[in-house]
């Protein structure tokens, strides 16, 4: 079992930026790897970026590549989602996710979720 704690929501302007966190607990969580998903009001849950805990094999949507950055410390059990240049598009719930090893671009590949964080902005 892996546990998921995240942080970091909120409301901010266009242009602005903000860090989501996510605290992972539990067995072989080292073992698991990340994704970043994130969910609009009426659209689907929608793949936002994901790695593996080990090696640098990291991979971002087409829609925030060049904005948003996964950060990794292995110490603390936590991923970062760093966000910046925000657009009002990308206001949604942003949830982390985890699953055995090797990450995915699809939501149901993904075993372990958050509870998710508020992320608005606006225009």
């Amino acid at each position: 079992q892996v546990q998921l704690v995240e942080s970091g929501g909120g409301l901010v302007q266009a242009g602005g930026s903000l860090r989501l966190s996510c605290a992972a607990s539990g067995r072989a969580v080292s073992r698991h790897a990340m994704g970043w998903f994130r969910q609009a009001p009426g659209k689907e849950r929608e793949f936002v970026a994901a790695n593996n805990w080990i090696g640098d094999n990291i991979y971002y949507s087409d829609s925030v590549k060049g904005r948003f950055t996964i950060v990794r410390d292995a110490a603390k059990n936590t991923v970062y989602l760093q966000m910046n240049s925000l657009k009002p598009e990308d206001t949604a719930v942003y949830y982390c996710a985890a699953r055995w090893e090797s990450f995915t671009t699809k939501f149901d590949d993904y075993d372990y979720w958050g509870q998710g964080t508020q992320v608005t902005v606006s225009s």
